[in-house]
């Protein structure tokens, strides 16, 4: 669990309520250890609302990042501080809109699918697999429907997040699915999955990351 990231510094000027926001989601998902697994090259970070995560991927000179979200305002926060780093874009877009074609060398997805209704995640996955180079690398963390109390705990959260706070931007759907399904859509995109790790561990949200290969 990271408390502290060398990326924080650049969300210092946003309010504070902006700042707490971010601090708790580098607090709250193993965005470090994602970041860690990501390869080097051209990387699009899918849904990176505040740009905390495009910020961690970035830091390291051995990438340029593009961060896309549908949501206007987070995308003018991250552009007055992620969007410093002279390695950073970001655009107000679905991944589905974007035109690029063959690429990218990775795309990183955190947290987004569970925004989505079901049926969407085809045509998520599938834009996924279109931006990225032949073998280029799918990461996706997601929380997984796995029963627990970190389950139950999470949904409650998220339906005041989303529902009540609107903090977060939903696409009409707002919950949870278990690890084979999660698994069964990356495949049927076309994705050879790699690795599935389970990343709950010192969180109280079920984290699972799954690495995969466009084929």
């Amino acid at each position: 669990m990271s408390f502290t990231h060398p990326a924080l510094a650049l969300f210092d000027s946003l309010p504070l309520s902006e700042r707490l926001f971010v601090r708790a989601r580098l607090f709250s998902a193993p965005l470090e250890a994602l970041a860690d697994a990501c390869p080097s090259g051209h990387v699009l970070d899918a849904g990176c609302g505040h740009g905390l995560l495009t910020a961690m991927l970035a830091v390291s000179d051995r990438r340029t990042v593009l961060g896309i979200d549908p949501d206007e305002r987070k995308i003018e926060l991250a552009r007055g501080s992620a969007g410093r780093l002279p390695n950073v874009t970001f655009r107000c877009a679905t991944i589905e809109q974007l035109g690029e074609r063959g690429e990218l060398d990775a795309v990183v997805v955190a947290d987004v699918l569970y925004l989505l209704p079901l049926e969407q995640w085809s045509s998520f996955l599938a834009a996924a697999k279109r931006v990225l180079k032949p073998k280029g690398r799918l990461l996706l963390k997601e929380a997984e429907a796995d029963g627990s109390w970190r389950h139950k705990k999470t949904l409650l959260q998220e339906q005041v997040m989303v529902r009540l706070l609107g903090r977060t931007q939903s696409s009409g759907a707002l919950g949870f699915q278990p690890r084979n399904v999660l698994e069964a859509h990356v495949t049927a995109a076309g994705f050879r999955i790699n690795t599935v790790a389970g990343m709950a561990a010192g969180y109280s949200t079920p984290h699972v990351l799954i690495t995969a290969e466009s084929q």
